[in-house]
């Protein structure tokens, strides 16, 4: 099917991404789940003609396209400047907090299907760009995708309250706060609202430490995907890996490494991060438009049972150890 044909679809994510985006900036909403919203509800209750379904579909391609560019935000430098004490300490907690959320969400509540694994990542590394990411690898619905965003965005509105005050409570350090936040809390703008939140210095090394675990984002997503298209292949050859292997990750690479090697300028990586959000607006209204919420009252409130538990471990496992070694 030509270009033409697909405009009006395409216009149409763009008109309702842009309504999300305006609205979620006007009452406080993160803007994929708002976006996510809408498009669920126009789906439901208007019947969307052919000649509009056709470019709606695009929105598959504008997710992994904002994915590739995510790798301008992967900054190498932030990973090796946090030291060594932080730099373990992150590889093991995402280690640590994505064989966690699987073992919970499978094992102990039955959660089944890609949603555990949307959970993990979303837990373990970069929130809702994490589900986004490794979503797109694992093929997952999206009534998945919506519930492990939605859940996602729920802690992160608690976990913004509820750190600073515990900062205080616990008679942390900046150093021994900022730190704990950014092992423990899921998404980047949280983390760093709440690093400053308690002084200047806790908020540099939120960030920081929170950057640090979103470079390991690439590999993650990587894993998953070998993993998924290992189980559905009887013969899981390297040629047969490679031809189920999601090409838009090399891309990712490409552009990490680009921009790790100072070829962007400030500017032009803001400018890219800006695209890379509307991107994700615009795949996620499709999503929406895809979404029967009838499948998603499936999982209940299992999703959010299941991150409660492992968060409640990650957060006093993180904090006991960042008390003891920092």
């Amino acid at each position: 099917m030509g270009l033409r044909q697909q405009i009006p679809g395409i216009l149409t994510l763009v008109v309702v991404g842009i309504v999300a985006r305006s609205v979620a900036g006007l009452v406080g909403i993160n803007d994929l789940v708002l976006a996510i919203g809408v498009g669920v509800l126009i789906g439901n209750l208007v019947e969307i003609p052919p000649w509009i379904a056709h470019g709606i579909e695009n929105h598959k391609l504008f997710l992994e396209t904002g994915i590739v560019l995510l790798g301008a935000s992967i900054a190498i430098d932030e990973l090796i400047g946090a030291g060594p004490t932080v730099l373990v300490l992150v590889v093991v907690t995402v280690a640590f907090s994505l064989l966690l959320v699987e073992a919970v969400a499978r094992r102990v509540f039955g959660l089944r299907g890609k949603t555990a694994s949307l959970l993990a990542a979303g837990t373990s590394i970069c929130g809702v760009s994490a589900v986004a990411a490794v979503g797109r690898v694992v093929e997952a619905r999206g009534d998945q995708l919506t519930y492990a965003a939605a859940t996602v965005v729920f802690f992160d509105a608690i976990t913004l309250v509820l750190y600073p005050a515990l900062g205080d409570l616990l008679g942390l350090s900046a150093r021994q706060f900022g730190v704990w936040a950014g092992l423990s809390m899921f998404s980047t703008g949280p983390v760093a609202a709440a690093g400053f939140a308690h002084s200047p210095e806790a908020g540099q090394w939120a960030t920081v430490t929170k950057l640090a675990r979103n470079t390991l984002l690439g590999a993650v997503v990587v894993a998953y995907s070998l993993g998924y298209a290992t189980r559905k292949a009887n013969d899981p050859g390297v040629k047969r890996l490679w031809l189920q292997f999601p090409k838009f990750l090399v891309g990712f690479l490409l552009v990490a490494a680009v921009a790790n090697a100072g070829l962007l300028t400030p500017e032009s990586i803001a400018g890219i991060g800006r695209t890379a959000d509307w991107l994700f607006v615009l795949a996620f209204v499709g999503l929406g438009f895809e979404i029967r919420p009838a499948r998603m009252r499936e999982s209940g409130l299992t999703p959010i049972a299941t991150v409660l538990c492992a968060f409640c471990v990650i957060s006093i496992v993180t904090l006991l150890v960042v008390r003891a070694l920092l």
